[in-house]
């Protein structure tokens, strides 16, 4: 399968620059596998669509304001640093940098109004580098002490279609509005966008229809936004991204599946987290935690999931080829075919897909 099998073109001022002023007025294009139909609907509209007893799994992974920036200690060069994830020992972490240097091991950075100094130890990959987070003393960083700087000093790390450059006005907005209402576990470089759709109100309404949630952690890295840059699918690699998945939140699924009712995962990553511990445990959702690298693509088998609601998704990116997994390649690019004559909002800030 060629990765050119899943692009498509769309007209630039389709891609979504801010929010709507309400989350749940987004458009909601819903496409059910069983018929070719296709119902324009928002995203308040979502309890027409379930069942009493159908269960939600959201992921509640927190965005931290990952993009700050700084200069190298021996010039006054500006740069400009991804946090990406925190290697839990020794002040060490994994970041992406943007400078009008080249960037080599052995460089010192100061990040953070000078608050963080960063020692680039070794390359991480082909885009990244590990680094070594010290303090004005010298001492190795505590990730509370860098997650509290990043509060302070740091942006919020929306993906590099959303254009900001600061001062813009509509960061602060980014700070509330890229980031789910139940978000809680912090670690994600990007937000589960499928979820930006939801209040309180609408998670309560469907709770009084019978139709309930619950929550699974997926760390969401920048390899989200990456497409596929290998001809052949099948020879792309995922990043791999930390998740998991409680005792509490199986135990539920376990129990909507036994009753014969429908999981509806909330985002690619939700996907992602219950299909690589079924995959791992002989088709079934237990407790566990770990790294998932699964990369799903037709054809697929899906162990868990039954539907899904999802952003639209960049050319021949691994999220629309799970979305083609789910509903089938053909009948998905004609369904975003018609969500662009219908001049539907693409990606994080845009509106969103239930596949039933």
């Amino acid at each position: 399968m060629l990765a050119t099998d899943f692009d498509y073109a769309l007209p630039r001022d389709l891609i979504a620059q801010e929010p709507l002023p309400r989350r749940t007025d987004s458009r909601m294009l819903v496409l059910n596998r069983n018929g070719n139909a296709l119902h324009h609907r928002h995203a308040s509209d979502i309890g027409d669509y379930l069942a009493p007893g159908d269960l939600l799994v959201l992921n509640d992974t927190r965005v931290f304001p990952a993009r700050t920036f700084g200069h190298w200690q021996d010039t006054p060069g500006k740069m400009e640093v991804l946090f990406i994830e925190s290697q839990m020992r020794n002040g060490e972490w994994i970041l992406a940098c943007k400078s009008g240097r080249a960037t080599k091991v052995g460089h010192i950075a100061l990040l953070a109004k000078g608050h963080i100094i960063a020692h680039f130890l070794a390359t991480h990959g082909e885009m990244f580098y590990r680094v070594q987070l010290l303090d004005a003393h010298g001492s190795p960083m505590p990730d509370e002490t860098v997650y509290s700087l990043l509060d302070t000093h740091g942006v919020p790390p929306v993906p590099p279609y959303i254009h900001r450059t600061p001062p813009d006005d509509r960061i602060r907005q980014d700070w509330v509005r890229y980031q789910t209402v139940y978000a809680r576990e912090t670690g994600s470089v990007a937000a589960p966008t499928a979820g930006l759709h939801f209040t309180p109100e609408l998670l309560a309404a469907l709770d009084f229809q019978g139709i309930g949630h619950t929550f699974v952690t997926l760390h969401v890295g920048p390899g989200t936004f990456r497409s596929v840059g290998t001809e052949r699918v099948e020879d792309h690699t995922m990043a791999s991204e930390r998740y998991t998945l409680s005792e509490e939140t199986a135990q539920r699924i376990r129990q909507t599946r036994t009753a014969g009712k429908r999981i509806i995962a909330v985002g690619s990553t939700t996907v992602r987290t219950l299909e690589t511990v079924a995959s791992e445990h002989d088709g079934e959702v237990v407790a566990a935690e770990g790294r998932s690298h699964i990369f799903i693509y037709p054809p697929y088998t899906f162990h868990i999931v039954d539907g899904m609601l999802t952003n639209f998704h960049l050319p021949k990116s691994t999220l629309l080829m799970m979305v083609s997994a789910l509903a089938g390649r053909e009948r998905v690019l004609d369904a975003y075919r018609i969500a662009i004559a219908e001049r539907y909002r693409f990606y994080s800030y845009g509106d969103c897909m239930l596949i039933l």
